[in-house]
């Protein structure tokens, strides 16, 4: 019979085009199908953090001071406190201080209660100014910027300079990255695994706190066997901190 003539290859022509496929050539058919790609390997990596602190001496001390004064009216204080931040001003430029400038100005009136009753009795003004000098030099501008009019010592704190903070980050940086690879060294070597590669490098941190104000309870200097003697103000040490996160093959 005339059927039989047909190939497997035709009847399956036949039987995609009945199912509204569309017609297919015989050589479509025939074309092998291409092997898929193996899938790579998954990577293997090992994440370390490696930390490290750097001391560094403080070397500079930033000082806010203020000028307070009360009276009846506004205007008297206002005066009072104007001419007396004058002065203060003047004695820090001359000891040539950093960073002088005035942080603060303030006028508040001030009222006594008496059965409930509100009476105002005055006013209450005040000047602030802050700035920066070496430690050696606080104590005596201190004592010397109260002498002059200041009433008020709000804070103190210290820090390094800023090209001492920066070399103390580039070394910190360097044995934090030191302390991550030990670690995966470390690591490896206990497992019996061989390094590869740096997938990722992720520094965390390379900076030093905000200077931390200390509270402070500065007089005039005292006399000592007939010698003025300043303020006492030490510096002691800050911390630069770095942390550096290294991700590995293996």
């Amino acid at each position: 019979m005339k059927w039989k003539r047909y190939t497997i290859a035709a009847i399956a022509l036949c039987t995609l085009g009945a199912t509204g496929l569309g017609p297919l050539t015989l050589s479509a058919l025939a074309q092998p199908r291409l092997p898929q790609p193996p899938q790579e390997r998954m990577l293997r990596t090992l994440t370390v953090t490696g930390q490290s602190t750097e001391k560094i001496a403080s070397t500079i001390a930033q000082v806010q001071l203020g000028v307070e004064a009360q009276g009846k009216t506004a205007q008297q204080v206002q005066q009072e406190v104007a001419k007396r931040s004058s002065a203060v001003v003047a004695l820090l430029k001359s000891r040539n201080v950093e960073q002088l400038q005035t942080t603060g100005i303030n006028l508040n009136p001030q009222y006594s209660y008496n059965d409930g009753k509100q009476t105002l009795t005055g006013y209450q003004a005040s000047n602030t100014v802050s700035f920066r000098v070496p430690i050696p030099q606080a104590g005596s501008i201190v004592d010397d910027a109260v002498k002059a009019g200041a009433s008020r010592i709000d804070s103190l704190s210290f820090t390094a300079s800023d090209r001492a903070i920066a070399d103390a980050q580039k070394i910190a940086l360097r044995k934090a990255t030191q302390d991550a690879q030990e670690q995966a060294q470390a690591v490896f070597g206990t497992l019996g695994l061989t390094f590869k590669d740096v997938v990722s490098i992720q520094i965390n941190n390379a900076n030093t706190p905000p200077p931390r104000p200390y509270p402070v309870a500065f007089s005039t200097s005292t006399k000592m066997a007939g010698e003025a003697v300043s303020t006492p103000v030490e510096g002691g040490e800050q911390s630069v901190q770095a942390s550096v996160t290294l991700q590995m093959s293996y």
